[in-house]
């Protein structure tokens, strides 16, 4: 086994990315939950571009793997934990779900060879888009008993599905053929259209259309097989 290379460009912005979560903590608990949800979206960048730095400089490995994976959990997993926690004005340790079911996920998704050219359950970094464009829709409001039932149901419902074996459309095009990327073409166009107009809340909109054009997309395949 050769000498283990720890600094390498990849791993740094592999790191960058973990230190955008954990400023993200830090805001969370100087109740600055706008600025922790900015957090999640620069450890985003980063972790897009950590996989393609990987590439670029090919420094591919088994370290910057693993380092990907705890990354991501601290940017994806505790952060949003803490701002639903902090959003919350009942019960707040069912927040801690998030974390938990974010770290099944990674460690699922490390082993699982089915995850090459599409996802099964919700890869992280979209969890966690969802869960700060819930904080945007109900941060200006007075959380009482009623919303407060309602962000717990869209924890537990967000962090069933980071799990679940429900088969999710991959988010790279392999080619610009408009029959095989349909779906990818229609979620692109509906991301166009709502962000402008919804801004940071619409990643809620956009969260519940890749998961029915998903839906869709396999159950036009099986079609296909079936008749084929």
């Amino acid at each position: 086994m050769g000498k283990i290379k720890l600094f390498t460009i990849p791993n740094f912005v592999t790191i960058a990315n973990l230190l955008s979560g954990l400023f993200g903590i830090l805001f969370c608990f100087n109740n600055k939950l706008d600025y922790a949800c900015y957090c999640i979206y620069f450890a985003a960048i980063f972790d897009f571009f950590d996989g393609f730095s990987a590439r670029l400089f090919k420094s591919s490995s088994e370290l910057g793997k693993q380092l990907d994976s705890l990354c991501d959990i601290v940017s994806f997993g505790v952060l949003p934990g803490f701002i639903m926690y902090s959003l919350l004005e009942q019960f707040k340790a069912i927040a801690l779900i998030i974390p938990v079911f974010s770290a099944l996920r990674l460690a699922k998704f490390n082993i699982d060879e089915r995850q090459t050219d599409s996802f099964i359950g919700v890869p992280t970094p979209i969890n966690a888009f969802f869960i700060t464009s819930v904080f945007f829709v109900f941060c200006e409001k007075i959380v009482g008993v009623e919303i407060n039932y309602v962000l717990i149901a869209l924890i537990i419902l967000s962090s069933v599905l980071l799990i679940s074996e429900l088969p999710l459309m991959s988010l790279k095009l392999k080619n610009t053929l408009l029959k095989e990327n349909i779906f990818s073409y229609i979620l692109i166009i509906a991301a166009l259209v709502l962000i402008p107009i919804l801004k940071l809340e619409s990643f809620i909109a956009i969260y519940f259309i890749y998961i029915l054009l998903s839906v869709l997309s396999n159950f036009t395949k099986r079609k296909n097989v079936i008749h084929s």
